[in-house]
């Protein structure tokens, strides 16, 4: 045959291979995506009444299109290089070694050592240092010393690993462990890129999962301890005659306004045609604020150690102040921890991770004292307490400072009413009527009296709580399944494929062991091993990234995801890529055995 022929025959196979993956890659994708939205809803327990199968057009004619241009590539230079061949090359192909460049051992650990300096930098910057990645430029700069650092250390162990375990003559001549050293070493060059890329797809896969799961197992979890009750509702006191904003623009409230800012939203409520008697548990407060105390006021001397550390926080906001015989109202209609003070004493409630750890910085002083309306108090207890006060989808409470009630807390220094209560229904179909009244102003039948009056009375509901977590969140959530488990996928096919390539070029060597003596015990535990090392290297140094990793998705995560989820969802992770890695692990070594198969 001609070099034409052949690139012929070659195009011919690569085109029919290419059809048949992409005809049962887009029935098992339709399927599978339909599984996959299943898997999620499920894992937000969201409402699966109304699902229905999907199929996208557009996507699938965009698959088939990136599929088309890929393999044209793939054609393309499998044509050029075979037609580049010379018989002689074809022939002895299988004899022949990857030329192999040995590296200066010396260069090499030199090259290790920098290589992690500079991933143990990268480290710091995402964990302990991640207060300094404020912009996009910072973390792409992260992400390239990561890459970086991953491929120099893949380049330099493949300098050295060989050098150092031929001084170990028990280890080096121990069964075959020469051959696979030797086996490895041949295809040193290919290694160090793939084993880079490989590894930094399963750091991804690492990374995305256990974040992702985190989130779900954290939503969760507080979606039934931040939803209490049906419906918390506030407004705003003592409504100014104008209010300039922080963006500068200026609000000018009616008369109206003004007036109903003077009463509780109780009052509101009745005097604008609200059935009372559909809310029941009724727990109504006063939210005040101290004009002398705020967020920088609080921090006191350690003011300048957090404004390095996190530069973005807006200082100027006012604590909010709430009388300790208010809370307890609300606490124990929400079965929460209620509290006592002295009249001396204030305690600080916050459940924000990020926020918790500055005041408990403050805190940590003792008896840290505090100016609150004219009079010094000192904290009860040295760290932040856990409460709250508005349900929400996650613990967001930023701050709230309880007095006793002896404090001289002014009707001036009053700032927002709110309210608790659930409905009084017996059915989620009475409860949803109830709803009504509450949701958006678009729907909502009371809301819509009072913004035709231009009364302002926001907020939220249990089940428009619940209705929210499974949105964005949701999405963003299974974007994360999604990307984690083709990354696992992609990673652990590339490794299998190679690896089953490598045996079927290597059949003539597995024949020369077995005539030197090899039994094939010894020639099965040799191919164990090598399979072994190429997907256990990439893995391990993949584990190390992920520690990190997970820590600084976390941190960008705060408030929405949690480190006390983080173990749950880490063995999450590990079962899956154990069942996806391990399965394709398994496919090559009996795959390769059947190749090498005397």
């Amino acid at each position: 045959m001609g070099r034409r022929q052949i690139s012929k025959i070659i195009l011919m196979e690569t085109i029919f291979v290419g059809l048949i993956s992409l005809g049962i890659g887009l029935v098992a994708g339709i399927f599978g995506s339909q599984f996959m939205s299943i898997l999620v809803s499920k894992l937000f327990e969201a409402d699966m009444t109304k699902f229905q199968f999907v199929f996208s057009k557009a996507a699938c004619i965009k698959t088939c299109v990136y599929f088309a241009m890929m393999y044209v590539a793939v054609m393309f230079f499998n044509t050029l290089t075979i037609s580049r061949y010379k018989l002689i090359h074809l022939l002895n192909a299988a004899k022949k070694n990857e030329t192999v460049k040995m590296k200066n051992p010396v260069l090499s650990i030199l090259v290790f050592l920098g290589a992690c300096i500079l991933l143990g930098f990268a480290y710091w910057k995402v964990t302990v240092g991640n207060y300094t990645l404020s912009s996009g430029k910072k973390v792409l700069e992260v992400i390239l010393m990561g890459i970086a650092g991953t491929v120099l250390v893949f380049w330099s162990l493949s300098g050295f690993i060989l050098q150092i375990v031929q001084t170990m003559k028990k280890t080096y001549l121990k069964d075959t462990n020469m051959f696979i050293l030797r086996q490895i070493n041949n295809k040193i060059n290919t290694m160090v890129v793939s084993m880079s890329v490989i590894c930094l797809m399963l750091f991804m896969t690492i990374t995305i999962l256990s974040s992702a799961l985190a989130l779900r197992n954290t939503m969760q979890s507080d979606l039934l301890e931040m939803t209490p009750v049906d419906v918390n509702l506030y407004k705003t006191a003592n409504l100014p005659e104008r209010a300039v904003s922080r963006n500068g623009k200026e609000t000018v409230y009616t008369q109206v306004q003004r007036q109903d800012s003077k009463v509780s939203i109780r009052q509101t409520l009745q005097t604008n045609g609200f059935d009372i008697n559909l809310l029941k548990d009724i727990q109504e407060i006063a939210i005040y604020t101290d004009e002398n105390l705020t967020w920088e006021k609080f921090f006191g001397d350690k003011l300048e150690e957090i404004k390095m550390q996190f530069p973005q926080l807006m200082y100027n906001t006012k604590e909010e102040i709430i009388k300790v015989s208010d809370y307890n109202k609300i606490a124990k209609l929400y079965g929460n921890q209620e509290y006592e003070l002295k009249d001396d004493e204030y305690i600080v409630l916050c459940d924000f991770e990020t926020q918790e750890e500055i005041r408990n910085k403050v805190l940590a002083q003792g008896n840290y004292p505090l100016e609150i309306a004219g009079k010094m108090y000192t904290a009860k207890y040295n760290e932040c307490q856990s409460g709250f006060v508005v349900m929400s989808t996650s613990h967001i409470n930023t701050g709230i400072i309880l007095v006793p009630d002896s404090c001289n807390l002014t009707e001036e220094m009053k700032k927002q009413y709110f309210l608790a209560a659930n409905y009084q229904a017996n059915t989620e179909e009475e409860k949803l009527e109830i709803e009504k009244n509450f949701t958006s102003k678009e729907e909502a039948t009371f809301l819509n009296i009072l913004y035709e009056k231009g009364l302002r009375l926001d907020g939220v509901t249990k089940i428009a709580i619940m209705e929210a977590s499974v949105g964005l969140v949701t999405i963003v959530t299974f974007i994360a399944i999604y990307l984690g488990m083709i990354f696992l996928i992609a990673s652990s096919a590339i490794l299998a494929l190679k690896q089953l390539t490598e045996s079927s070029d290597n059949k003539q060597r597995y024949t020369i062991l077995r005539k030197i003596g090899c039994d094939e015990k010894m020639i099965h535990k040799s191919l164990f091993r090598q399979i072994g090392i190429f997907f256990g290297m990439p893995l391990i140094l993949a584990i190390i990234h992920s520690a990190f990793g997970i820590q600084y998705a976390l941190s960008m995560l705060s408030g929405v995801a949690s480190n006390k989820d983080l173990l749950p969802s880490i063995i999450g992770t590990v079962i899956v890529m154990g069942i996806v890695y391990g399965a394709y692990f398994i496919a090559t070594y009996l795959g390769s055995k059947t190749i090498i198969k005397d």
